[in-house]
């Protein structure tokens, strides 16, 4: 239990688990407009548990451990920056009193109501007066935990950009006097796209990890999964865009286990064991792809997901339906459409009309310039193997009939 290899790997786990949540309920006591108080308070809470963790091992309940901690600090901070007498007016009076400060602190941070705080931070962070870059990185690293690195790798730009977009995005939460509450009705669904997007991101990052020493990283995806499932739980929002989401995390996870060969190499669709492949997590996404249909709003994730179901009901690479799968590219590309999902379909002609037709096809995408790279891995692809590809990220999946 002492071994300083363990304890490191379990802070780093509980810094994906628990950061968000930490990072919640203090902003909850600070308000949004401290959103920075906040994560230097969870920052040197997490500093303070691998420092001693490394010295007394690991508690018994860790997660407890670090919410007392956060608690400590959250009381030190109150009165010696006295910003009781600057914020919180709903709960001022208790805050400044010393008879009534610990309690209160105690009960703005505990696990109680961490699923309602938590959807609602998702809210504060997809406030409108933030860009939508602004809102998407704002998500990721106070909710998801992500370093600035990995947001900067998941935006593809430079890791100043995002410093810098994610001061502009704590100012402006403070200028607008953002509070911590559910968003009226009016704004929800705009919001919620955001988040989802920014799950989307997560999920991605955990199934091909873009700066990490395994390709696939399971605790990210688990987070990913544990997000989506809170707003599908949730009666505060149309989750049908949620469900599909999960639904699609789901059967594109159920893959994991045969996506490398015994060298840690990436096996393409057509060369994986599918007997590896997880019913359970298959199941699961069927479920929440029927769950998706009760929405009257067909998103991006509906189709997504269920090229995802086409793969997983294929017993082998030869019964996959190209043709259903065609269709709901061209579903896609009038939805939401894109030179990647243009390629995407490009790779699925390659497989019902040859290589020759898919080069055709390519030929014609609009902004071809900014895929060059991409489209130079396809053409090798179609010239070489009919073979379909997970080279394309974020994973491009769709739905079914």
């Amino acid at each position: 239990m002492n071994d300083p290899l363990n304890i490191n790997k379990k802070i780093d786990h509980l810094f994906r688990h628990e950061w968000g949540k930490l990072v919640t309920v203090l902003t909850k006591l600070f308000g949004p407009e401290n959103l920075q108080l906040a994560e230097d308070v969870v920052q040197d809470t997490l500093l303070k548990a691998l420092h001693n963790w490394k010295i007394n091992g690991l508690p018994v309940n860790p997660t407890a451990w670090l919410f007392t901690a956060a608690r400590n600090k959250a009381i030190d901070v109150l009165r010696q920056q006295k910003l009781q007498q600057q914020y919180f007016k709903s709960v001022s009076p208790l805050l400044q009193s010393e008879y009534t400060l610990a309690p209160t602190v105690k009960e703005f941070i505990n696990t109680s109501s961490i699923d309602d705080d938590q959807l609602q931070m998702m809210f504060v962070c997809c406030h409108p007066s933030l860009s939508a870059e602004a809102q998407v990185a704002i998500v990721l690293k106070t909710l998801c935990g992500f370093s600035v690195t990995e947001i900067a790798r998941a935006f593809v730009c430079n890791y100043d950009t995002i410093e810098k977009r994610l001061y502009r995005a704590r100012q402006s939460l403070k200028e607008n006097k953002v509070s911590f509450d559910v968003p009226p009705l009016t704004e929800l669904d705009q919001r919620l796209e955001t988040v989802l997007t920014a799950i989307y991101l997560l999920f991605n990052e955990g199934y091909n990890s873009t700066h990490h020493d395994e390709l696939i990283r399971n605790d990210l995806v688990q987070e990913s999964v544990r997000l989506c499932e809170l707003i599908c739980r949730s009666p505060l929002v149309n989750n049908g865009a949620a469900y599909a989401l999960l639904s699609l995390i789901n059967f594109t996870a159920a893959r994991t286990a045969a996506r490398l060969d015994d060298a840690g190499n990436i096996l393409l669709l057509k060369e994986q064991d599918r007997k590896k492949w997880k019913t359970e997590l298959i199941n699961k996404g069927i479920f929440y792809l029927e769950q998706s249909a009760s929405s009257d709003i067909l998103s991006k994730y509906h189709i997504e997901a269920g090229i995802a179901f086409e793969h997983a009901k294929a017993l082998q690479y030869s019964d996959t339906n190209w043709n259903n799968i065609l269709h709901y590219y061209d579903v896609l590309y009038q939805l939401k459409p894109s030179p990647v999902i243009a390629l995407n379909r490009a790779i699925v002609i390659a497989e019902l009309h040859g290589a020759a037709e898919a080069i055709k096809v390519i030929g014609s995408i609009h902004d071809l310039a900014l895929l060059k790279n991409i489209t130079c891995c396809l053409l090798h692809w179609v010239s070489c193997t009919p073979s379909y590809n997970n080279m394309i990220k974020p994973v491009v999946i769709l739905k079914k009939q």
